[in-house]
This record gives C-alpha cells, sequence and structure tokens, in this order.
C-alpha cells in the first residue's frame, strides 16, 4: 500500500491518513504465520538457545529494541530466561568487518563467529533486499540454521527466503518499521503475560 499518494497541507489529516494506513497494513498480516513465529521464538527461549537479530537503519533500532524488550522486560514476574544478540550495535566490530572485508558481510561474518545450528536469527528489513541482509539468509540457509523474517515493501529475498516471514506490504518506511515494531512487541507481550502466574491486572506491561 502506497502512502501518501498525494500531498497532505495539514498535520491532523496525515494523521488520520498515517494511521489508516497503519491499521489497514496491520490488518493484512497472516495471522497463521505471527502464531509460528510466537511459537518458535519460545520454543528457542524455553530450550535456552540463542536469538540473534539484525537489520539496518531503523531496523537496526528495533532489532536493538528487541534485544532490550527480550531482555529485560520478558524476564519480569517470569522464569523465562532469554538470550538475545543483536548484530546491530557493536559500531567496533561493523566497521572492523566493513573494513577489512565488506559492508554486505556485517551480519555474515558475525553469525560465522557466533551462530550456531541450533540458533534462531530474526532479520529485520523492510525492503528485504540489502546485500548484507541477503548474505546473512544465505549463509543461514547453508549452514541450516532458523530464520524469521520481518519485512515491508514487496518483501523481497527475505520474504522468500526466510523460514518464516512476516509480510507488512506498505510501501513506507515509517509504516513498515512501525509494523515489524508492533509485531515485536505483540509478540514479547503475549509471551510474558503467557508465563506470568500473578494477578497481570496488577503489572504493567
Amino acid at each position: 500500500m502506497k502512502f501518501p499518494k498525494k500531498k497532505i497541507k495539514n498535520i491532523d489529516s496525515f494523521y488520520q491518513e498515517y494511521i489508516k494506513v497503519l491499521n489497514q497494513t496491520l490488518k493484512q498480516v497472516d495471522i497463521k504465520k505471527l502464531k509460528l513465529i510466537s511459537n518458535l521464538i519460545e520454543k528457542k527461549i524455553l530450550e535456552g538457545k540463542t536469538i540473534f537479530v539484525c537489520g539496518n537503519g531503523g531496523s537496526a533500532a528495533i532489532a536493538n529494541h528487541f534485544v532490550c524488550d527480550y531482555t529485560k522486560l520478558l524476564r519480569s514476574k517470569t522464569k523465562l530466561k532469554p538470550k538475545v544478540h543483536s548484530l546491530s550495535d557493536n559500531v567496533e566490530l561493523l566497521t572492523a568487518i566493513s573494513n577489512d572485508f565488506s559492508y554486505d558481510e556485517i551480519f555474515s561474518k558475525q553469525l560465522e563467529y557466533y551462530a550456531q545450528r541450533d540458533s534462531l536469527v530474526l532479520i529485520i528489513s523492510s525492503s528485504g533486499n540489502s546485500k548484507n541482509v541477503i548474505k546473512a539468509i544465505e549463509y543461514c540457509n547453508k549452514n541450516k540454521i532458523q530464520t524469521i523474517g520481518f519485512c515491508g515493501f514487496e518483501g523481497g529475498y527475505l520474504s522468500r527466503k526466510a523460514k518464516l516471514s512476516l509480510h507488512f506490504f506498505a510501501k513506507n518506511y515509517g509504516i513498515s518499521e512501525d509494523s515489524h515494531h508492533i509485531a515485536m512487541h505483540i509478540i514479547m507481550q503475549f509471551l510474558r503475560q503467557k508465563f506470568i502466574k500473578k494477578n497481570i491486572s496488577k503489572i504493567i506491561f
């Protein structure tokens, strides 16, 4: 869904159109895939396996936020002990790999260094076609590492090649990234309330 299709002069009108398109985008998501992705993340957490997340630009911010919420908040009031690592947050390592090898390999090289066959890799990309995203998927598929893709626009390579992909069809970076952020929060909060044994009405989410 393309947004905006024409100039909108007033911020109030722009706001209404933005949330309308965001809402329509969220409604189009494949709920069966959302359930499968949630189940896979839950399984890896319960097994004590490492979940790697990555993305470029705004998607890198979502990946890092994923680490924050799943490491700290998901542990709060539960017995869950997630092991989550962002491939987008170590500027020293990112620049070293970029300088000595290629920016295209910033994720695949780290997976080579850290990942094991029973790891899970979640890749966030609006286009799904960034070269470093493609390299990461190729590495995982070659080494039989399970992958999840959060993608937007037409879905791209990530949508086609990830083991499980959640595709939000939005031709707007803000709406695509908002959708990925919301999906991240929905899964985390769902799992947290599922494993909280106390009265959740008294717990802040």
